[in-house]
């Protein structure tokens, strides 16, 4: 399959990446010479110097050839019109990164559909939403919504003194009562474990407990986690990130916010924009004034500037004066997977939603949707069960499923559960399964019709 990415940046670099590793046939288009080069160093791309909104370039590309369009450049409009050329041109599928939420607003006079555009991706709301999650979860690591938001992949980082440290998997989820909840997969060093009843628990082990929203505290007791509430939350960066969290959280009762902006006019735009929030004016790397201005009294700091490496740093203070939760956001590879190990309590990366969009357009047509979780070497499919499949024809625990592969939840119309021994899935029935990258092929051909 032909696929072009217009846009070289740093998400466009991580989606001609993820469509090479699959064996696609892969065209990377932006004006800038040496960020294709960049490219062409460490992929195996074709690459086109031009713009992304030139017809003849995108004929150059190959575009009349192409099954996919990902325009994920920094101007919604060059992004927009790329997509809407694909369209004309024939163009299967099209997607397109957008930071305005012109689009997607219920009350617009044009919505993306009159663009040619099939999926719009907001990859600053997605991150925003998810560091407020985690804001509102102070214990957790990670929160994937799934099924909408019937079920929460909840990630927790077990302390010293876990009372589950030591006890087997089956042990502790025998103890959980009526607390419905499975553990998924486990991440001990750069090992990803998808855990049989047998494992157990150690120190310092990043556990993904699947569960109901509702049984997410007595689960977080089960693991000597508290649900302590968070009220005092500084953030750094009034960037579309920030200004979001900002205002998100300042609607909640009970919750004061500061927000530091480097730019003054910035600063006084949000300061008119966000009244219930607190904005200060100062420098993003001033240590003294995160100090003068009561980072030490927070219960939680947010760093989403545009440097990582201040995002790091300011974290790791926070954490240094006793902050209970930081979140950085970090989109370098080579920070996240070293980001809690060093002390941060959470990262999010805003090009995992372009990436979770484009992978469930890989996969096959029964494949619903996919999540990925920085930290976690698995992927999470929705995977609808085919009539007369393997994953059919007996319970769970009669099936001999492989041992990179497990089984969520079902649904099934507008009901879900979580999933036992005892269940069978039926024909129509929508699965999430978490699989290791090495089964993913044997996970889908399970659920395919024989």
């Amino acid at each position: 399959m032909r696929a072009i990415v217009v846009g070289a940046g740093v998400v466009g670099f991580d989606v001609a990446k993820l469509l090479s590793q699959a064996e696609h046939d892969v065209v990377v288009i932006d004006y800038d010479p040496e960020a294709l080069s960049h490219i062409n160093d460490k992929l195996d791309v074709m690459t086109v110097c031009g713009n992304g909104t030139s017809t003849s370039i995108l004929e150059e590309a190959g575009i009349r050839d192409a099954r996919i369009l990902i325009a994920v450049t920094a101007i919604d409009e060059v992004n927009i019109i790329a997509c809407m050329l694909a369209d004309r041109l024939g163009v299967e599928t099209t997607i397109a990164r957008v930071r305005s939420d012109e689009l997607s607003n219920t009350k617009a006079v044009l919505n993306a559909s009159d663009f040619g555009i099939d999926l719009v991706i907001h990859p600053e709301e997605s991150a925003a939403e998810e560091i407020v999650r985690l804001i509102r979860r102070a214990s957790a690591t990670d929160i994937v919504m799934i099924a909408g938001d019937r079920l929460h992949l909840v990630g927790l980082r077990l302390d010293p003194d876990s009372p589950v440290l030591g006890r087997s998997l089956r042990d502790v989820v025998s103890e959980g009562g009526d607390s419905r909840f499975r553990v998924m997969a486990i991440t001990r060093g750069i090992r990803t474990i998808l855990p049989n009843g047998d494992e157990r628990f150690r120190k310092n082990d990043q556990v993904f407990v699947l569960t109901r929203p509702k049984s997410i505290p007595p689960v977080l007791e089960i693991f000597g986690k508290s649900d302590r509430r968070i009220h005092n939350i500084m953030i750094l960066g009034g960037t579309d990130i920030g200004a979001k969290v900002a205002y998100q959280l300042s609607q909640e009762k009970h919750k004061s916010i500061k927000l530091i902006e480097s730019d003054r006019k910035r600063a006084e735009e949000l300061a008119e924009l966000l009244g219930s929030v607190l904005v200060i004016h100062g420098d993003d790397t001033d240590i003294d004034l995160l100090v003068t201005e009561g980072l030490s009294d927070m219960d939680a700091f947010v760093a989403v500037t545009d440097d990582e490496e201040s995002n790091l740093v300011t974290c790791l203070l926070a954490k240094h004066l006793t902050v209970r939760k930081t979140v950085a956001l970090l989109s370098k590879g080579a920070y996240i997977p070293i980001s809690q190990s060093i002390g941060l309590d959470a990262a999010v990366n805003k090009k995992l939603a372009v990436s979770r969009e484009i992978m469930r357009f890989l996969r096959g047509k029964h494949v619903k949707s996919v999540a990925t979780v920085h930290g976690m070497d698995a992927e999470i499919l929705e995977i609808e069960a085919a009539n007369k499949s393997y994953i059919t024809s007996d319970t769970l625990m009669n099936l001999s499923l492989p041992a990179g592969m497990s089984i969520g939840a079902i649904s099934s119309g507008k009901d879900i559960e979580i999933a036992v021994g005892t269940t069978q899935i039926k024909p129509g029935d929508s699965a999430f399964v978490f699989v290791l990258p090495s089964q993913i092929a044997k996970a889908e051909s399970m659920f395919a019709a024989s």
